[in-house]
């Protein structure tokens, strides 16, 4: 029996598709063996031999098999997040951002990649975290309208009341009256527990 027929009857290694050099290498000092046993112990023995060594060649050729798939299954991926551990630096994210960016604008029309390209632009982004972090402060905002909102709406039922008009300012400095109070709070609140939101 040659390596072509041990690979042709065993499952195992035809499943493998990929013969192992290991696995032939030792079916074949097996095979050696066997002969050395059967001139030795005769025709009669010889077939049992043969038998015996077949059987033996087949389990080692096998475990050979089983070991190097196991060795194939136990290496390391070569993707960055497996092969990472510890903290994701700048250029990693970015580069991330960046990829995952181009792929989302691949799936938009043509006038929406248009405008993500310009939202996304590195002027406009920074523009908008500076706005973010000091105009645009979600209490401040919320503040400035709650303010505006219950402002106005004293300011309006006191002008009928008394007959006066309303200039159309009332609201923009309710805004601007409320908008500062949330800053404040704002302010006083990290000031006392050191903690941004």
């Amino acid at each position: 029996m040659n390596s072509e027929q041990f690979h042709a009857n065993n499952p195992e290694v035809t499943a493998n598709k990929e013969p192992n050099l290991e696995a032939e290498k030792q079916y074949e000092k097996v095979g050696e063996a066997y002969e050395q046993a059967a001139e030795k112990a005769g025709i009669e023995n010889g077939e049992q031999a043969a038998e015996k060594a077949k059987v033996e060649a087949l389990e080692q050729a096998v475990s050979v098999e089983r070991g190097s798939a196991e060795k194939k299954r136990k290496e390391p991926s070569s993707s960055p997040a497996q092969r990472r551990h510890g903290v994701v630096s700048k250029k990693e994210r970015e580069a991330s951002y960046k990829q995952h960016l181009k792929q989302i604008r691949t799936e938009m029309p043509a006038s929406q990649r248009a405008f993500s390209k310009f939202i996304h632009s590195p002027a406009v982004e920074k523009v908008s975290e500076v706005a973010g972090a000091t105009i645009a402060r979600p209490n401040s905002i919320l503040a400035g309208a709650i303010v505006a909102f219950f402002a106005v709406l004293a300011v309006y039922l006191i002008a009928k009341h008394y007959g006066y008009p309303l200039s159309g300012f009332e609201t923009i400095g309710a805004f601007i009256a409320g908008w500062i109070i949330g800053a404040l709070y704002d302010f006083f609140r990290v000031m006392i527990t050191g903690k941004r939101s």
